[in-house]
Parts: C-alpha cells; sequence; structure tokens
C-alpha cells in the first residue's frame, strides 16, 4: 500500500506514534483510544476505510488484551460477564463488518463522526466509568436480569465495533457500569478483555473482505502497546473526571472534521 509520506522512516514514526495516542488513551480511559484510530490511519496513514477498519480492530484488539491481563492480575476482571457480552458481541461484530461492505465510504465516515460526537457529550456530562447506587449489582453474581442486560448490549456494542472498527468501550464500560452496577475498576478490566475478544469478532468479518499492511499494523502493534503501558499510569496519577473532559474536547473536534468533510463529500456526489 502506498501511503501519501515518502520516506519510509517518516512513515514508521507515525504508524508508531498514532499507535501510541491510541494505546495510551485505551490505558487512561478503558474506552475511547479506538475512536481515534480510524481518523489517525485514513487521514494521517492514508490508508482505505476498509483496511483502516480491520488494522484499528487488530491493534485495538491487542492493546485491549494486554490492558485486560494487567487488571485480571489484580482482580478487576469479571469472567462470566465478559463471556456473555464477548458471546453476543461476536456475533454483533461479525454482522456490522459484513454490513460494512454495503455502505459508503464518505457515509461510513459521516456517521462514525457522529458517533464520535455523541460519546464526546457523554465524557463531558460525566457519564463515565462512575458506579451508581441504583440498578442491580452483577459484578459478583449473575441472575437473569443481568444476562440478559449483557447479552442484549454486547450485541449492539458488536455491531458498533464490526461496522466502524471501533473497540466499543464507550457502550460497554456505561453498560457495566451503570446497567449492571459494576464498581468502576471492575467496568474497566472487564470491558478490556470484552473489546479484546470482539474485536477479533469483527476483524475476522473484514479480513475476508481484504488485506492487512503487516508492515503497519506491526508499528502500530508496538506503539500501542507502550502506549497502553504509559496509559495505565496516566490513569493512576489523573482523576478519571478531568481525564474524560479532555478526550471529549479531542473526540469532539475530529469529530467535527469528520462531519464536515464527509458532509461535503456526500452533497457533491449526490449532484
Amino acid at each position: 500500500m502506498d501511503l501519501p509520506y515518502r520516506s519510509m522512516s517518516w512513515e514508521s514514526f507515525l504508524a508508531v506514534l498514532f499507535g501510541g495516542i491510541v494505546g495510551v488513551t485505551l490505558g487512561a480511559t478503558g474506552a475511547g483510544g479506538s475512536l481515534l484510530a480510524i481518523p489517525l490511519l485514513v487521514y494521517g496513514l492514508g490508508l482505505p476505510v476498509q483496511e483502516a477498519t480491520a488494522t484499528s480492530l487488530l491493534v485495538v484488539a491487542a492493546s485491549a488484551g494486554l490492558g485486560a491481563y494487567g487488571h485480571l492480575r489484580t482482580g478487576n476482571v469479571r469472567l462470566k460477564a465478559a463471556a456473555l457480552f464477548s458471546a453476543s458481541g461476536w456475533i454483533g461484530a461479525w454482522l456490522g463488518a459484513l454490513a460494512h461492505r454495503l455502505v459508503r465510504e464518505e457515509l461510513i465516515l459521516l456517521l462514525f463522526g457522529v458517533l464520535m460526537l455523541a460519546v464526546a457529550w457523554r465524557m463531558w456530562q460525566g457519564h463515565t466509568v462512575s458506579a451508581m447506587d441504583e440498578g442491580p449489582r452483577c459484578a459478583d453474581e449473575m441472575p437473569r436480569r443481568c444476562v440478559i442486560r449483557a447479552l442484549v448490549v454486547g450485541l449492539l456494542a458488536g455491531v458498533v465495533t464490526g461496522l466502524f472498527g471501533v473497540g466499543g468501550g464507550f457502550v460497554i464500560v456505561p453498560a457495566l457500569s451503570m446497567i449492571l452496577g459494576f464498581p468502576m475498576q471492575t467496568a474497566v478490566g472487564t470491558s478490556l478483555l470484552i473489546i479484546a475478544i470482539v474485536s477479533l469478532g469483527g476483524l475476522l468479518g473484514h479480513v475476508q473482505q481484504g488485506r492487512l499492511d503487516w508492515l503497519v499494523t506491526g508499528l502500530l502493534l508496538l506503539g500501542s502497546g507502550l502506549g497502553m503501558l504509559a496509559g495505565t499510569e496516566v490513569a493512576r496519577r489523573i482523576p478519571p473526571a478531568r481525564l474524560a473532559k479532555q478526550f471529549a474536547v479531542v473526540a469532539a473536534a475530529v469529530a467535527a472534521g469528520l462531519i464536515l468533510h464527509n458532509g461535503i463529500a456526500l452533497s457533491w456526489g449526490a449532484r
């Protein structure tokens, strides 16, 4: 794949840098890093949307898996909840990946911008991983009502993952916290394991339709792995509410650019 830069060393630097940005954000917030991956890959490295989506899913899966391992060691992962979310999420991700090829690239990026804007607004308002007093407590036990909710939300997150190439953590983390009543750290840790598994489901659907640039992917993985470790340290030092607001500002700016650019492209294409 010909990237829009002639210097291979510059291309390599950008790939590692972009992977680091994704890893830091994912490690710090438990969600959100994958939202930045698609714009960085499409507009920063010049990858086609199809290839960028598949690459994003692989990078997100690896980064989330690394983060989940750390949380698993500290007891912040609930395996039963992760299995339920992942079971329906895997199916949803595969279906979303198949639907991806039926939609124009500009429309996918426009809808992705709208999705980013909605997530940015929720994070700015404080609807992140804060435990709530109301609702069922499913962190230790999974009664039937919790199982049903986990399967439904997992399916929804999976479709979003497969269609847009994102981890779906911005759906999963609030669901674990606000719908199932998970404590904050448990919601983040469990979410990372779910993201890793569901992203692989979406990746399979995309790989069947396209290919990956393994050099770019490898460099992104290197950057994201280092970024994930750094992001975990950032999360320990900065209050979650402050992190959420900072990410919301960046996400809103990127979303505005996506909506404007692709909205104009679609309007011109319709003429």
